[in-house]
């Protein structure tokens, strides 16, 4: 299944720096972890915010939310999926 992912990440202002970089280290080890198994083919960043927007393929809903709720940043997360279908325009790649 595909789902399109947007993340919006809001740590709290009074996080001590410290805390902060660490848990940005541990989110991108993870991150790239995740990548690495290709069910994270697709990462951009919003110009502009601290967000990306994402493409996952995994096998259900239940997955996603599995390898979203392993992120260091979760609980600092404002997370929207999308699932997504084939269009029947699409050209055949």
């Amino acid at each position: 299944m595909q789902f399109l992912v947007r993340m919006d990440v809001r740590l709290p202002h009074d996080m001590p720096q410290d805390v902060a970089d660490d848990l940005r280290a541990r989110e991108r080890e993870r991150a790239h972890e995740i990548q690495r198994s290709g069910k994270w083919p697709e990462l951009w960043r919003v110009v502009g915010r601290y967000a990306n927007v994402s493409r996952f393929d995994v096998e259900s809903g239940d997955e996603l939310h599995q390898l979203l709720s392993s992120l260091p940043l979760f609980p600092y997360m404002e997370i929207e999926v999308t699932a997504l279908a084939v269009h029947p325009s699409k050209l055949d790649s």
